[in-house]
């Protein structure tokens, strides 16, 4: 049996394994593009499958194509996003701006997969073809577009927000639970005044919070789809109601509202939705390793820093330091958050690659953005189970350096005067003694009225 068969395409012919789905133009760009190795995941492919099951459906409802090739069309689809025929999708991500490439051999597969499942041969073209029947309606510059706005969609409502939801109810777990503690507030890495550990991390639970609002920003933006625009914007050779029932078709497979682009001018020219998408990630990523940094440095030591937290120990810090334990789950969510913040620049500049009528930075920027999600989606879960659910409050720390701070004098401060304050805060610091101590001994106050000014838990709960 040959390992290769002979496809055609409008070029003319070239050599293809005889074992693939994928036709003459794919073939070609695999060829034309030996870049990077990286292909489009499982996110888009899937994206990509749902864009054609739907134009399939809407053009035989529309009495556009034979339900029979309809039916076909419709089974092979289902299998592109089922995930059956990924090894399929071969065209690296460094191809042809518009993702015509991968439009294509979107086309070809499942033309190929339909035509085996009518019993016909591979790459004859009948009786579906990839272009006539497939691609339908179509365009690549309005199929990819569309793809890139249902794929990032559906993976920040399925994964990311249900793993930012999770991350915020292991913060307010342990908000409730560190509620009663008193540390030392610190601003400008400098000791503040006193603050509840619940309090500050009652701030990462809301950060964890608004970060899922802002996942369902980015969905709201990506709503609008550019399909039946076809080539241009203007619809040419597709029915005018072609981009209306096909992203019905869409919202109803995937539960997201998503509406045919109000202007497929627009939806086509530039990629705004995604750039603003992908800064909703940027923001969620920062906000992440806010969170992760103050947890590391919160729990530094154990005896030579801070210490105020204990983080659970998940592997070995050192190779040659025995006992050594890092803070390996915060430095995780840093690099990730390093990692989504470059990629959203690099979408930034294909988003900027439009002109005139098309995007050419799309298949660039799908790779990316959808990248972004599935690293925080993991981050955002291993940290919530590997650090936050075991992280401990170190209670005797943390009275310990409410105790030393100098910022204890803010109190005072009402009472005596903010120079008299700063003066006892700075003998404090001269002589190593305690605001408590330095103020005692000037008499500034009654023992009972210091004692009370100087109630770290009363600090926290201003009147």
């Amino acid at each position: 049996m040959a390992d290769t068969r002979i496809e055609k395409d409008s070029m003319g012919e070239m050599t293809v394994p005889a074992n693939a789905y994928w036709g003459a133009q794919t073939q070609r760009a695999v060829e034309n593009f030996p870049i990077s190795g990286y292909r489009f995941g499982r996110r888009f492919i899937r994206a990509l499958g749902l864009v054609k099951r739907s134009a399939a459906k809407v053009n035989t409802d529309l009495g556009l194509l034979d339900e029979k090739l309809a039916d076909l069309i419709v089974r092979a689809a289902d299998e592109v996003v089922e995930g059956k025929l990924d090894d399929q999708f071969v065209v690296d991500i460094f191809q042809t701006g518009s993702g015509t490439s991968s439009n294509m051999n979107t086309n070809e597969v499942i033309g190929n997969r339909a035509i085996e499942l009518a019993g016909g041969k591979i790459g004859s073209r009948e009786p579906v073809h990839p272009n006539d029947h497939v691609n339908m309606g179509q365009s690549s510059n309005d199929v990819i577009p569309t793809a890139i706005h249902v794929a990032t969609a559906t993976a920040i409502k399925d994964d990311l927000v249900p793993a930012l939801e999770h991350l915020r109810d292991r913060l307010t777990t342990k908000a409730k639970e560190f509620d009663d503690i008193v540390k030392i507030g610190r601003t400008h890495l400098q000791d503040a005044t006193p603050i509840r550990l619940g309090q500050e991390f009652s701030g990462y639970a809301a950060q964890a919070d608004l970060a899922s609002l802002r996942a369902n920003k980015a969905i709201n933006a990506l709503r609008e789809l550019a399909i039946g625009g076809t080539a241009v914007g203007t619809g040419i050779n597709t029915h005018h109601d072609f981009g209306k029932r096909v992203a019905a078709e869409i919202a109803a497979a995937t539960g997201i509202d998503f509406t045919e682009a109000r202007n497929h001018f627009e939806a086509q020219a530039a990629k705004d939705a995604v750039c603003e998408a992908s800064g909703q990630l940027r923001t969620i990523a920062i906000s992440l390793a806010k969170i992760a940094n103050d947890i590391r440095l919160l729990g530094s030591g154990p005896r030579c820093g801070i210490g105020e937290l204990k983080i659970a120990a998940t592997q070995p810090g050192s190779s040659i330091m025995p006992g050594k334990v890092n803070p390996v789950m915060s430095e995780m969510v840093i690099q990730v958050a390093g990692q989504v913040t470059g990629n959203d620049a690099a979408i930034a500049m294909a988003c900027r690659e439009s002109f005139y009528e098309l995007n050419v930075g799309m298949p660039m920027m799908a790779h990316n953005i959808i990248e972004s999600i599935r690293l925080l989606t993991a981050a955002a879960r291993v940290f919530a189970d590997r650090c936050v659910a075991d992280i401990e409050a170190n209670r005797e720390r943390c009275e310990e350096l409410v105790e030393q701070s100098l910022a204890m004098c803010t109190s005072l401060a009402p009472k005596i005067g903010y120079d008299n304050a700063a003066a006892i805060a700075k003998e404090a610091f001269r002589t190593g003694k305690t605001v408590r101590q330095v103020a005692l001994e000037k008499g500034v106050l009654s023992e009972a009225e210091l004692n009370e000014t100087l109630d770290a838990k009363r600090m926290t709960e201003p009147d």
